[in-house]
């Protein structure tokens, strides 16, 4: 059994880690200061509440838990916010993951798991993994910072790092034990999903004259049991000696906002209430994933991320209630 310390593991993704980190068999540590997180998504392993800036808390916990690698998750991640608000980005992004880096170097521990985005890539549909970074907002341009980190530190500390560039990840896990829940809420398929049962008026179409078939962007959904499954197996890479690699976490098929809302309406069996909206500054018109090296090197399958099963395991989740305490 490995002690994984998992920061941001009271949110969506990580909290999902680690569920998926206990059934393997490990012990899971979340490192979190639950400002956008939720205590009550936290059942899989501890909590140690504490800020990626707060270097003696993380030596504390570090010294404490002895983990064996990082998943690190932690992050801002509102297109909207980061382009209203950058300062707030570049600080808690990256002066965050700065702190940790070296927190992680002082105790010894050598092995990290990245959460970065498709975001870094800007406006470029089908990137792979040696396209050229262009961020459109300073979340992209964060987790683009924080990756030339850990190249750094590679170099400096023999820091081990796979950075997974994640793709839109949608649905909850299968039990609907855990699921999306923001506040507020941000992510097209839990809005739709409230629109069409009445738990909103309406959901907004941001921008409806992009330069695709129906007008609205393009992105590729990637199940989050998916998504973590990629990280467990970035995990035993780096426990093989496997090289500092990065991923891209996606389909390689394109979904647009109107053949989402859509298919939430078939699911449902029922219209789903929309307005149309001015486009969103930072919006790329299309990102949509051009690699399968996730496969070729990990022997990762993206198997959940169909539409309607990604969509109906949120709904499952909705339907218990679809919020934690």
């Amino acid at each position: 059994m490995a002690t994984i310390l998992v920061t941001g593991g009271a949110g969506y993704i990580g909290s999902h880690a680690c569920k998926a980190l206990k059934k393997a068999g490990h012990l899971p540590v979340t490192y979190d200061n639950v400002s956008t997180g939720w205590r009550d998504a936290v059942r899989f392993g501890p909590l140690e509440e504490g800020d990626l800036t707060d270097r003696s808390r993380l030596d504390q916990v570090l010294a404490e838990w002895k983990p064996d690698a990082v998943l690190h998750f932690a992050a801002l991640s509102n297109v909207g916010e980061a382009t209203r608000k950058p300062g707030l980005y570049w600080r808690n992004n990256v002066g965050g993951s700065l702190t940790l880096l070296e927190a992680m170097t002082a105790a010894g521990i050598a092995k990290i798991v990245f959460s970065s985005t498709c975001a870094v890539y800007g406006e470029c549909d089908r990137p792979a993994e040696t396209t050229t970074f262009s961020p459109l907002n300073a979340y992209g341009g964060s987790k683009a910072a924080v990756e030339r980190m850990l190249a750094d530190f590679r170099a400096a500390h023999g820091l081990r790092s796979v950075s997974f560039r994640y793709f839109n990840v949608a649905g909850a896990d299968a039990e609907a034990e855990i699921g999306e829940a923001h506040d507020p809420e941000t992510h097209l398929i839990p809005l739709a999903i409230q629109a069409a049962t009445g738990r909103r008026d309406a959901l907004s179409v941001f921008g409806t004259d992009y330069d695709t078939p129906d007008g609205t962007c393009i992105r590729d959904y990637v199940h989050v049991e998916d998504l973590v499954d990629a990280h467990l197996r970035g995990l035993d890479y780096l426990g093989a000696d496997g090289a500092e690699t990065t991923f891209n976490l996606g389909t390689g098929r394109g979904f647009s906002v109107r053949e989402v809302i859509c298919e939430v309406g078939e699911v449902l069996g029922t219209a789903v209430p929309h307005v149309e909206a001015p486009r969103r500054i930072g919006d790329a018109t299309a990102l949509v994933s051009g690699s399968d090296l996730a496969l070729k090197e990990l022997g990762w399958r993206a198997e959940r991320s169909t539409l309607p099963q990604m969509i109906s395991s949120a709904i499952a989740w909705h339907q218990k209630g679809g919020g934690y305490s």
